[in-house]
């Protein structure tokens, strides 16, 4: 019982092959295309508002350098809010599960906006490193606590991607599996679950959707640092 609630975790195949890139690619397919109309429909002008009002929140305390990164991080924004609101529908599986996944879109971003910061204005990214007015003694233990620190931020980024998602699909089929069993034998007490599980769902999405943002605002708090 214990191993198949993980079941739903792994990478499905078919004749070998790994589905995890139909998976990633299933979501372009989704998203409404622009028209050549004059007027466009209310899908259309619903996700021309999103996408606007969220790269205006997101840019506006960034230096005008940084917004090279608006489609870049808009685009990695509707993708994983499409991955993770998918992943909510039975049967299926969500690719934003996977560390090895996370870690692939966190990494090579947060590398990117560090090697723009020691490109672009090396000594205030350096600078990040030893805070001023350290006392003598302590320069090469902050110097150390401070690199470590730099190193872990894409580590995190995956890990609070992964255990958020992870978390909630597992209590999800816990609490689905109880109010199958709990049916035929406490009606009331399954009712209740059922209901419990339908406010878990929810608060799933909304999960879902916090998270894909915490990841990419994350990402442009170190563009802003280095930018």
């Amino acid at each position: 019982m214990t191993l198949s609630f993980f079941d739903q975790f792994m990478s499905p195949t078919l004749l070998g092959i790994p589905l995890i890139a139909l998976a990633l690619t299933l979501p372009w397919v989704l998203f409404p295309q622009p028209s050549t109309r004059w007027m466009n429909n209310r899908l259309l002008t619903l996700q021309n508002w999103f996408v606007s009002r969220f790269t205006q929140q997101i840019f506006q305390p960034i230096n005008l350098p940084g917004h090279k990164w608006a489609l870049i991080l808009t685009s990695l924004m509707l993708f994983l809010i499409s991955l993770n609101m998918l992943g909510l529908l039975p049967y299926t599986f969500t690719p934003t599960t996977q560390l090895s996944l996370n870690m692939a879109l966190a990494v090579p971003l947060w590398l990117a906006t560090v090697i723009i910061g020691m490109r672009t204005q090396p000594t205030h990214a350096l600078g990040h490193l030893l805070p001023e007015g350290t006392p003598t003694l302590l320069i090469p233990i902050l110097i150390i606590i401070e690199t470590i620190s730099l190193f872990i931020r894409p580590l995190a980024l995956g890990v609070r991607l992964t255990a958020n998602l992870t978390a909630g699909h597992l209590l999800i089929q816990l609490i689905a599996t109880a109010a199958f069993v709990l049916l035929p034998i406490m009606p009331t007490t399954a009712i209740l679950t059922s209901i419990l599980l339908l406010l878990l769902t929810l608060l799933e999405v909304a999960v879902a959707m916090i998270q894909a943002y915490v990841f990419v605002l994350l990402l442009s708090l170190y563009l802003q640092e280095n930018v």
